[in-house]
């Protein structure tokens, strides 16, 4: 007689050891004169009010930013990736004028990030 077959699954949590963010900066009165070092150097101060100099030492990587929209994709190690989230929502000031970080998207996959769907435009929909 014949032994029935093995079934046997395997998961894997997650093999990916960054995530990647997609933000937004939203400025109260519009200014859009940002460069890309004032954008990081403004998420890192916004680490340090939360965590001190230790708390916010660890590493993130700002792989793109688009100075007309304020947006950029960051890279963060899944262990800070909660530290860096909410420094960013309770980062509140920018030079003196209310600010706010809007996180767009989540993904361990930076391909993830390429699209969204929310955003999609078909060519019958185009002016």
């Amino acid at each position: 007689m014949e032994e029935p077959s093995k079934f046997e699954r395997y998961v894997y949590k997650n093999a990916s050891v960054y995530h990647y963010m997609k933000i937004s900066l939203v400025l109260e009165s519009g200014n859009k004169n940002i460069t890309d070092a004032q954008f990081k150097q403004l998420i890192i101060c916004g680490l340090k009010d939360l965590y001190g100099e230790v708390g916010a030492s660890f590493p993130f990587d700002l792989l793109k930013f688009d100075q007309n929209e304020l947006t950029g994709i960051l890279r963060v190690y899944n262990s800070g990736l909660v530290k860096l989230w909410s420094a960013l929502t309770l980062l509140g000031s920018y030079q003196n004028e209310a600010c706010a970080f809007r996180v767009t998207q989540v993904s361990p996959f930076l391909l993830a990030l390429s699209g969204n769907s929310r955003e999609l435009r078909f060519a019958d929909q185009l002016i």
